[in-house]
């Protein structure tokens, strides 16, 4: 990952699109559903001080995103007046709407999700939102995609399923 300079005083845009992150479990249908957003909590409780701010743009499992969904996030990403972008996504189609970024150029633009829902006490979807907005201010524009720890360029990285991970392409 190349790294750039950052300005401390750059604002993080945050479009949340739903996903595992924000699924809340409902206990007369005994089924889990993308609700509303935990991210400003987290952030909140996170104590993060530069400057951000949280659109919704949908509030969908990601295996129910379509073409005009992904259409929709890119055009928030070209629109944006930041230059810092972490988007929150569910990890079953997350490279999907990343190769529909990469052609957005000037952009730094994470995607991270969570295997399991923030509302949970041993969620991973604090450490991975801490993670993309380390690596959203570091990395050089482009499309990145980070989860369990690691940074991975979106277009070099697939989801193994049988893994529960993202894993290099090849491996």
């Amino acid at each position: 990952m190349e790294s750039c300079d950052a300005v401390p005083e750059t604002s993080i845009l945050v479009l949340t699109t739903g996903g595992t992150i924000d699924k809340i479990y409902f206990d007369a249908l005994s089924d889990y559903q993308v609700g509303e957003t935990v991210v400003a909590k987290l952030l909140d409780i996170a104590r993060v001080k530069r400057p951000f701010r949280i659109e919704e743009v949908v509030r969908k499992d990601s295996l129910e995103l379509d073409d005009a969904d992904r259409a929709l996030i890119r055009d928030r990403v070209a629109a944006a007046s930041e230059s810092h972008i972490v988007i929150t996504h569910g990890t079953d189609t997350m490279t999907e709407t990343a190769k529909l970024l990469s052609a957005i150029a000037g952009k730094t633009v994470v995607l991270v999700g969570a295997l399991a829902p923030a509302r949970f006490g041993e969620s991973d979807a604090s450490f991975n939102l801490g993670m993309a907005f380390a690596t959203v201010q570091l990395a050089a524009p482009g499309v990145y995609i980070t989860m369990s720890g690691s940074v991975f360029r979106a277009d070099r990285v697939v989801k193994d399923r049988e893994k529960g991970a993202f894993v290099p392409i090849g491996e």
